[in-house]
């Protein structure tokens, strides 16, 4: 298999593949992993850099054989990074699951959905590019009464989720929602391409001009391999509000270039927006350097420029990522 095949396939995995087994015995598996990142960074928003905590996680993946073909399992993850240099740890990820090695699996709980898994057509860090610009669906694709299916045999894959929103938040405000989305993908060679759906339905929630936030989101995403040691992407998103003046659609390109241990990205998107105000132009570079398995250290330069605002912004971030 060629190195960006290689590459590609730890970028896209679901779970991290170098998870640690704390216990196998009698059908019953233990695993643990998690993350850890730490930037010194600026932002579009301060210039001034400071020191950030932003992955602090790390959770238990139980499993329970069933048969030759079925497990019942339960994952729970103690969330640090909540907000960048949080001091309390909270519930991550927290759901029931059933695996099929035939059929897919299928988990219950507090997960994230089809819509979160989306940019995967380059390598990012801190900044990324523009996908649902706006869009109260990435908001929506984690959520606590989640339901989501995956299925993947190697050529056809596919993921659906489901949320209804029926709980208090917070603030003990009710926020009746039903949420759903699909992601639907082939790979063919050196080729991957998905597309992807979602509807967000709401019954009191609103924007701040009080217009229900009813939408749906719709793209497309291909990534290319066929080159030697690069790898090259496009993706198209758009949102579609149902009130007027909300819609926006966006183009993305990326690619990265491989070279031993390091890895170059670079993306650039240019959203239209159906106010001219809110066009934007987001891109960024970067460079990591893998110094052990899962772990790299980044730098990546970012720029953004809004028809609405007068001046160009430009953001830089220096990293280390961990990941077992």
């Amino acid at each position: 298999m060629k190195k960006t095949l290689v590459a590609l396939s730890v970028l896209l995995a679901a779970t991290s593949a170098q998870a640690i087994e704390l216990y196998n015995q009698d059908g019953v598996t233990v695993d643990i992993h998690g993350d850890i990142e730490v930037t010194y960074q600026n932002s579009f928003d301060h210039s001034s850099m400071k020191q950030q905590i932003e992955d602090a996680d790390f959770g238990f993946d139980v499993r329970y054989a069933l048969n030759d073909d079925l497990q019942f399992g339960g994952y729970w993850e103690f969330d640090g990074s909540n907000s960048n240099n949080a001091k309390d740890t909270k519930n991550g990820d927290t759901y029931v699951a059933l695996y099929s090695k035939t059929y897919g699996s299928i988990k219950f709980g507090r997960l994230c959905t089809a819509v979160d898994d989306l940019g995967g057509i380059t390598t990012d860090y801190q900044f990324d590019v523009n996908k649902l610009y706006e869009g109260a669906s990435g908001d929506y694709a984690c959520r606590d009464e989640g339901i989501r299916y995956d299925y993947d045999n190697g050529a056809f894959y596919t993921t659906l989720g489901f949320v209804q929103n029926k709980m208090d938040d917070a603030d003990h405000v009710g926020t009746d929602a039903d949420y759903f989305d699909g992601r639907f993908g082939y790979r063919v060679a050196d080729l991957d391409m998905s597309v992807f759906y979602a509807n967000l339905n709401t019954a009191n929630v609103r924007d701040t001009e009080g217009n229900l936030v009813d939408e749906d989101a719709f793209g497309f995403e291909a990534n290319y391999t066929g080159f030697e040691s690069f790898r090259v992407g496009l993706g198209y998103y758009a949102t579609n509000k149902d009130f007027d003046g909300a819609d926006t659609n966006v183009y993305t390109l990326g690619a990265d270039y491989y070279l031993g241990k390091w890895t170059f990205g670079s993306a650039v998107s240019v959203a239209d927006h159906d106010e001219d105000a809110f066009d934007a132009t987001n891109w960024f570079v970067n460079a990591g350097y893998a110094l052990a398995p899962n772990t790299t250290a980044y730098a990546e330069v970012a720029g953004q420029d809004i028809d609405g605002n007068d001046d160009s912004d430009t953001a830089l971030a220096i990293g280390v990522k961990a990941s077992f």
